[in-house]
């Protein structure tokens, strides 16, 4: 089972938590906030809450120093590695916790969490090249990382090198199919998929888009992911009468879920007509998204939907 299936442990709900909070003035923090709805983790303004964070800063260092000396004297301390990661969010000092954030990744290598949270964290304080070799390590061994995967190509998008994130996915894609033919199912490539099209959308490419979540429609005709994603590409373009039938068809696929669906339907309808979302939803229950640049955080909310599904089959 891949560690982004597996259950978190409270620490990392926490740690989870501080950093989005810790970071919350850089402009993009993609993938710590689909930790947190794709999972239902605690959410930034839960963990504001955090016993002792409002703890004066000579006490923080204070600390931080007795978690320094236990380290010193024990390096694989993973106790004390945690204990001074929280410290240094709660500091606000970000570029402190790579030192202790890499040393949980090389000791836990099959645990993703540490790998994607340590990329981010270089990414957030300008170190790139080392974000994007910290991200391949963690694809190296555990190609079925969507989060990783996504986080590599949001920073590529990021640093504006669509077609770096474009080749890699693509790559990925096709490594994934070699492993499905061995293992069945063992990838998720529809997501995979799924990301290549945002990409193509991020571009303004849509065509391809398109084209991209036709062929993950003819991978699994069940899931009703690429169904959705479609029908809010073609609603952003304007061609309602084509996105509502594949509106339909989702709710179709996925019934126990009409009310997700007509909603981020509803949502795409209430910009078009000025009317509120709920009043969309009532009126026209097959619709689509706001903007393309939201299409990140609707496909990690189609994520959580399709694993709810999973685990309730």
């Amino acid at each position: 089972m891949s560690q982004t299936k597996r259950k978190r442990s409270p620490w990392l709900y926490l740690l989870l938590g501080l950093m989005v909070v810790s970071l919350v003035g850089f402009t993009i923090f993609p993938v710590g906030i689909s930790f947190l709805s794709n999972n239902n983790l605690v959410e930034p303004a839960a963990a504001t809450n955090i016993p002792g964070e409002a703890q004066p800063q000579d006490e923080l260092e204070l600390q931080a120093k007795g978690y320094q000396l236990v380290l010193n004297r024990e390096p694989e301390n993973q106790t004390a590695l945690r204990g001074l990661i929280e410290i240094r969010l709660q500091q606000g000092n970000i570029e402190a916790t790579i030192e202790p954030l890499t040393s949980l990744v090389n000791l836990n290598p099959d645990i993703t969490d540490y790998g994607i949270l340590l990329a981010q964290t270089q990414q957030q304080v300008g170190k790139y090249e080392e974000a994007i070799a910290t991200y391949r390590q963690v694809l190296d061994g555990h190609l079925d990382s969507i989060l990783a995967l996504q986080g590599l190509v949001n920073l590529f998008l990021d640093r504006e090198l669509p077609n770096k994130a474009i080749a890699t996915l693509k790559d990925s894609i096709k490594t994934a199919r070699e492993v499905n033919l061995a293992k069945p199912g063992a990838i998720d490539i529809v997501g995979m998929d799924l990301l290549l099209a945002q990409v193509y959308a991020f571009s303004e490419d849509y065509d391809r888009a398109i084209s991209t979540y036709d062929n993950a429609i003819a991978l699994d005709e069940k899931d009703f992911r690429p169904v959705v994603s479609k029908a809010l590409i073609l609603q952003k373009q304007g061609d309602l009468e084509a996105a509502k039938p594949l509106f339909a068809k989702a709710v179709a696929l996925a019934p126990e879920y009409q009310k997700q669906i007509e909603a981020m339907a509803g949502e795409a309808i209430a910009l078009e007509t000025e009317i509120t979302p709920t009043e969309a939803a009532k009126e026209t229950p097959q619709t689509a998204p706001e903007e393309l640049t939201q299409s990140n955080s609707e496909t990690e909310n189609l994520d959580a939907i399709k694993e709810d599904k999973d685990r309730a089959n």
